[in-house]
């Protein structure tokens, strides 16, 4: 299984963590991040990524994901590259499902799941756009049925409570 780490502009790293955590009911095991604040040092923050790919890395490797490439952040996880370590930008939440889902898989397999997974979730939702997953995948994939992707089914969360409105801020 392979460690996730998540570089990228704070608030960013944590937030995808954060959601990943919402959609599964729990942070699955081995997945770390790390905000990269504008008033950062890059090289206390380069050995501090380096100690969080030594602590997340599994027999599978790791996984570095960050957000722009070319920005510190991304210079950051491009010099955590190694043989069992590969980085990837442009970061979005359908990537990071990715990679948890398919962690298991070979190194050179999961990338390419992960890539796929952030390019195909880029869509332009239009009329015509059906908006169940499976369809508008068959649609991408001109008519190719959706295949079952291998991870735990997601936990979709709603409020147990009703959301704060601004009336309820406020005081009469």
């Amino acid at each position: 299984m392979a460690g996730i780490l998540i570089i990228a502009h704070a608030p960013f790293a944590t937030a995808l963590r954060d959601c990943i955590a919402h959609i599964y009911g729990g942070l699955p095991a081995r997945i770390g991040a790390i905000d990269v604040k504008p008033d950062c040092d890059p090289v206390e923050v380069r050995a501090f990524a380096r100690s969080e790919i030594d602590r997340l890395r599994e027999e599978n490797g790791a996984i570095v994901l960050t957000d722009v490439f070319g920005a510190t952040p991304a210079n950051i996880a491009a010099s955590l590259r190694e043989t069992d370590v590969r980085v990837l930008a442009g970061c979005n939440l359908p990537m990071l499902v990715r990679a948890v889902c398919y962690r298991t898989t070979p190194l050179d397999t999961l990338t390419d799941k992960i890539l796929q997974g952030g390019t195909k979730a880029i869509q332009e939702l239009d009329a015509s756009t059906p908006l169940n997953p499976c369809a508008l995948a068959a649609k991408a994939a001109s008519g190719a049925a959706c295949a079952p992707v291998a991870c735990a089914r997601p936990r979709i969360a709603y409020p147990r409570k009703p959301l704060a409105t601004d009336a309820d801020h406020h005081s009469n």
